[in-house]
């Protein structure tokens, strides 16, 4: 069963805002066993309009089409598809202008007679309620083919897949079981892993796939499958990733894509009930972001000092002059002193630190750009790495916070 999205807006064409409702919609289809052929940007123009709904009923069972169904001039999806399908005849649904009438009072605001044109629909149109918004959706079902025609507002549409969309494919479509089992991996590049697990890829059958996914300083693999057998599919996925962990054990910090490593990280230091610092320069409070995006990190996460300057290097954590005179704030001393008073000062089991030149100067260091010093402080001893991360600024910060929270991980797990 395959589907293709349809976004109208000449505010996604010009990138005044991200296309997000594509990405969520091609969740909520996968996981219902709909897969995504196609995403299309158009502009809202009529003829542009027409030839994708023409191009997009060739290639896919269902298209949904988002945004052009506000009361303005320049919302004309509603017009256009009622072209497409030859209907001239429009219905007005009095429950949706009361629905209207409705939400404008919740707000203080008039109902407005050009508000009406919302709740008139194309007679071939089924209805579908808006429960957060004025604008209906319209459900089509011509040849063989459903189109899905929504607001673009992202919490309207939501609610109308929820509530209406998905469940009216479950129920027309018999729909086969697709499902992804994503393995998170840290501290080797792609072409490494690749070659290290290339005689399971080689073997994989046809219905399942796998695909590399690389961002900073990690490599997700995903295993997709599809089948009508929801027990047999995951099965086979999961000896699929047995062969694979055993593999690349060394490198997998997880498994789906909840389990990242600052989740991992959070795991682990809950389990043996230890607790985290770090002294942020050159990430300026990244890695303290990162950490804090876990639910529940404040079990485990006491704070960070963000010492970006000198100054504050000195004034915050107690750094000796004499050390950054001597070494300069980006040195393997500075690092190693930022992590002991970062662990000192919150009384914490363990303290990262990191300092390093993201560029695109080097300022008053003889560092180049790129070189980063990531130091881990435990109440025993303190290790210092040094790291080239190259250009540009972007790829130096990511790839400091992923490498810190990779050096953390080893150390915990080395002392569980």
């Amino acid at each position: 069963m395959k589907a293709e999205i349809i976004t109208i807006g000449d505010e996604i064409l010009i990138g005044q805002i991200v296309d997000t409702n594509s990405q969520w919609i091609g969740v909520a289809l996968n996981k219902i066993g709909v897969s995504v052929y196609q995403i299309t940007s158009i502009q809202d123009d009529e003829q542009h309009i027409l030839n994708a709904l023409k191009e997009a009923q060739e290639r896919a069972d269902i298209v949904i089409i988002t945004g052009g169904l506000g009361p303005t001039k320049d919302d004309i999806t509603k017009k256009t598809i009622a072209t497409y399908f030859n209907d001239t005849e429009f219905i007005e649904y009095p429950e949706v202008v009361e629905h209207i009438k409705a939400l404008f009072q919740k707000i203080n605001h008039p109902f407005k007679e050009v508000q009406r044109y919302q709740a008139q629909l194309p007679s071939k149109a089924t209805y579908l309620k808006n429960q957060y918004g004025t604008a209906p959706g319209m459900w089509f079902y011509e040849n063989d083919t459903v189109f899905v025609s929504l607001p673009g507002v992202p919490y309207e549409m939501k609610g109308l897949m929820t509530n209406e969309v998905l469940p009216r494919i479950q129920q027309q479509f018999k729909l086969p079981f697709i499902s992804h089992k994503t393995i998170m991996t840290y501290g080797q590049g792609e072409s490494v892993i690749a070659e290290r697990i290339a005689e399971v890829e080689d073997n994989l059958p046809k219905h399942i796939k796998l695909a590399y996914l690389p961002s900073f300083g990690k490599v997700r693999l995903r295993l997709s499958g599809t089948g009508d057998d929801k027990e047999i599919l995951e099965k086979e996925l999961q000896e699929k990733i047995s062969e694979i962990q055993h593999l690349i054990s060394d490198v997998i910090v997880g498994v789906e894509d909840g389990d990242s490593i600052e989740k991992r990280v959070g795991e682990l230091l809950i389990q043996q009930q230890k607790t985290l610092a770090t002294a942020e320069s050159i990430t300026g409070g990244s890695i303290a972001s990162t950490l804090v995006s876990v639910p529940g990190a404040s079990t485990y996460f006491k704070g960070s000092f963000v010492s970006y300057s000198a100054v504050a290097k000195k004034s915050m954590l107690g750094i000796s002059e004499n050390t950054i005179e001597k070494f300069t704030v980006v040195s393997k001393e500075v690092a190693e002193e930022m992590a002991i008073a970062a662990r000192n000062k919150l009384n914490t089991d363990y303290a990262i630190a990191v300092t390093g030149n993201a560029g695109p100067t080097t300022d008053k260091t003889d560092k180049t750009v790129g070189i980063v010093f990531i130091a881990l402080a435990t109440k025993t001893n303190v290790i210092v790495e040094e790291f080239n991360f190259g250009q540009p600024r972007e790829k130096v910060i990511n790839r400091t916070v992923n490498k810190s929270l990779e050096i953390l991980q080893k150390e915990i797990i080395k002392n569980s």
